[in-house]
């Protein structure tokens, strides 16, 4: 699964530690999403939209290799 969690977070400003502070994670968490190693939970994923003031859909989506496994 493929994110924009980063462009996202830069657009708005927010450091790593600081969209991990305001959503309650490490910044180890924000750092393994946004590389695409960790998929977060439907309600980290919810408030991450919630925070950008979108949708979960505009934030993360799936390429055609994720329908393969």
């Amino acid at each position: 699964m493929k994110n924009k969690l980063k462009e996202l977070r830069k657009e708005y400003d927010y450091s790593q530690d600081g969209l991990a502070e305001k959503l309650g994670v490490s910044r180890q968490t924000i750092n393994s999403i946004e590389k695409g190693k960790y998929n977060p939970s439907l309600p980290l994923a919810l408030l991450i939209a919630q925070i950008f003031k979108t949708t979960v859909e505009n934030i993360f989506f799936l390429e055609e290799d994720d329908f393969k496994k």
